[in-house]
């Protein structure tokens, strides 16, 4: 087992005490088949930028807090491959999850581990698997949003401007008036709603009064506790004692016990003290086909050319997603408005409208040729 280490040479820098965690265990099925269960979404270049969005992810928060700062939390089957694609982290930056239980406890986690090195940290929650357009502008929302929490006890989160009735998000509905009067971009939350029906979110965007839910959160860690103890007890009392030193075994037998829930259901929806400042940085949950289509950039005929060798006629409206393999060209004529996306052993071509049921077929193809396999 490695020793447990403390980033000493930060301790007397003025960002000693902001930490991040990016969560990183998603399975990404969405994305089949470039992405599957043996290697999810956040560890393949989706946006095709030469990155993976771990790697993305990674790289942003190290402009916002010390790189020894930033922990990553995953599926233990997934640790390798985090250090495969993040070189020289040390123990406590990689943290392995038994079993899957929601973003609930895999929070409470990775605080612990943080509290156990930093009792007064400050700290940042961030999907690992979203793309964020304009990182100026990022890091300079989240250096407010650290400021902000700094004097109050508060739990912020971030909320994105919301540009279509996008059913694959969730909404923040938020009261108008300012939270602070010198902060006009700072609200506080009225509620959480997750994927409304696409009626219910075009009435969200006609009112005016909702963001897209990206999912970060800054706290500072006693808040974040006395919102586990008074919202999530079981998982407070279970898991706030962990540390990088706790052993696998008692690992596995408190997940085993924990409740699955979200931090959006467990805290999130019940707290009275949530917060929401509006990004002023482009961002996508690239959750989707749809939204990965939305989130890159387009050819004259609308077609999204992601990856791979690709020449097209005749043309438009097309998500083009191949293998990063100069030796294969792909000759795609006449498409309007499908997907064409393919890995190694398997192509998909479906209509852009049809994602729904293509996705709910490909989970079936999926789960054959893993029961094949065995």
């Amino acid at each position: 087992m490695p020793t447990q280490t403390r980033p000493n040479d930060l301790r007397n820098n003025a960002s000693t005490h902001l930490w991040c965690i990016i969560m990183a265990g998603g399975l990404g099925s969405r994305f089949w088949p470039i992405a599957g269960a043996d290697s999810p979404k956040q560890f393949i270049d989706v946006m095709g930028t030469g990155r993976t969005m771990l790697q993305s992810t990674f790289r942003r928060f190290c402009d916002i807090c010390p790189r020894e700062h930033i922990v990553i939390i995953t599926g233990e089957n997934y640790v390798a491959q985090v250090h495969e694609q993040i070189s020289d982290l040390e123990p406590h930056q990689v943290l392995g999850e038994p079993l899957r239980r929601n973003t609930a406890p895999c929070i409470a986690y990775a605080a612990a581990v943080i509290g156990s090195l930093d009792p007064e940290a400050t700290i940042i929650v961030s999907p690992a698997d979203h793309a964020v357009f304009r990182q100026e502008r990022f890091t300079a929302d989240l250096q407010q949003a650290v400021d902000t929490v700094q004097g109050h006890d508060w739990i912020l989160t971030v909320g994105a401007v919301p540009v279509r009735p996008d059913t694959s998000y969730g909404y923040i509905q938020f009261r108008d008036e300012p939270s602070l009067p010198k902060a006009k971009n700072l609200h506080k939350v009225v509620t959480f709603t997750e994927k409304p029906p696409v009626e219910m979110a075009r009435q969200f965007i006609a009112s005016g009064e909702f963001f897209w839910n990206t999912g970060l959160l800054v706290w500072r860690l006693p808040v974040l506790k006395e919102a586990y103890r008074r919202f999530l007890p079981a998982i407070a009392e279970n898991f706030f004692g962990f540390n990088v030193m706790t052993p696998a075994a008692e690992l596995e037998r408190v997940y085993s016990q924990s409740e699955g829930i979200s931090i959006d259901n467990g805290i999130m929806e019940k707290a009275d003290n949530v917060h929401v400042l509006a990004a002023s940085f482009g961002w996508s949950d690239v959750e989707t086909w749809g939204t990965l289509y939305d989130a890159v950039p387009h050819d004259r005929h609308d077609n999204a050319i992601v990856r791979g060798n690709v020449f097209t006629y005749d043309t438009r409206n097309t998500l083009v997603v191949m293998p990063d393999d100069p030796t294969k060209t792909i000759v795609i004529d006449g498409l309007d408005g499908y997907i064409v996306a393919a890995s190694d052993d398997t192509l998909m071509i479906c209509r852009r409208k049809s994602e729904e049921q293509t996705f709910r077929f490909a989970s079936d193809v999926a789960l054959k040729k893993l029961i094949d396999k065995k």
